[in-house]
């Protein structure tokens, strides 16, 4: 029987407990709320840990990234994650909570029970703490070419779109790379470098299905390979992640039928 095992240096060890706030009359948090973070600094030689925190959520914003602000700004300035909008829009505060990938700005305590266990997306190298790095599947969106390209001399005042083919980019235009889908896909996990990924794919159908966008067969060509799409198995995983409702194991299925259909 074949045994696999984490280097000794990469085992996630137990770390600090900070103590319990109180409340402002000296008494313990009447609703507290622990959570497990994990904290890594490559540039250290330390292996990474499990830091555990308590808030209390009557002092507290609803949600994850509520908390870890409040960590940061009142208990551990050392703790590094990323964060803008706090609306679900910038999507940079996806990391992985309670075993599911998300956005911590849009993901309430409450939502889970017991303590909430906080890591960084998987399978992909950590910056430091919660922070990946997200340089590889930056560059795979860029492979794509994710604007619009013509041949047609450009029109005195803008390209026109009826209202049933703009109908036709919901559900595709509203990603906001923020991760969650390709890091919860295992042929990703696999293939980082060769298969594009969820997000990336969602977004090449985006331009493919824009009926103003003049390159269609050279987006087909840039993705027919057997990395690149293929290694999309439809299990799903994706759908299931997205923090903004999107379904891109559909897309990747459109782009195949295409391949399909074009060899007719």
């Amino acid at each position: 029987m074949v045994q696999l095992r984490l280097p000794k240096e990469s085992r996630v060890k137990p770390g600090k407990a900070w103590p319990a706030p109180k409340s402002a009359d000296g008494k313990p948090a009447k609703r507290p709320k622990r959570l497990r973070v994990y904290r890594y600094d490559p540039e250290k030689t330390e292996n990474p840990r499990l830091d555990t925190y308590v808030v209390d959520t009557e002092a507290c914003g609803p949600m994850v990234l509520d908390a870890l602000i409040k960590i940061k700004n009142e208990v551990d300035p050392t703790l590094t994650f990323r964060r803008s909008c706090r609306e679900g829009v910038c999507g940079s505060c996806a990391m992985n909570i309670a075993g599911s990938n998300t956005l911590a700005c849009t993901k309430a305590m409450s939502d889970v029970s017991g303590s909430i266990s906080i890591y960084p997306l998987p399978h992909m190298s950590v910056v430091k703490d919660l922070v990946p790095d997200m340089t590889g599947f930056y560059a795979q969106y860029a492979s794509i070419q994710p604007y619009l390209k013509t041949k047609t001399a450009p029109p005195d005042e803008e390209w026109r779109q009826s209202i049933e083919d703009r109908a036709k980019l919901d559900g595709l235009y509203e990603c906001i790379l923020c991760a969650c889908c390709s890091t919860s896909c295992p042929s990703y996990w696999w293939n980082p470098e060769r298969f594009l990924g969820p997000a990336a794919l969602l977004q090449a159908y985006r331009w493919i299905a824009d009926s103003r966008d003049e390159a269609t067969g050279e987006r087909l060509d840039h993705l027919e390979d057997p990395f690149r799409l293929y290694r999309c198995h439809t299990i799903m995983n994706c759908a299931n992640a997205c923090p903004k409702g999107l379904n891109p194991s559909q897309a990747i299925a459109e782009i195949k039928q295409l391949m399909v259909r074009r060899t007719l």
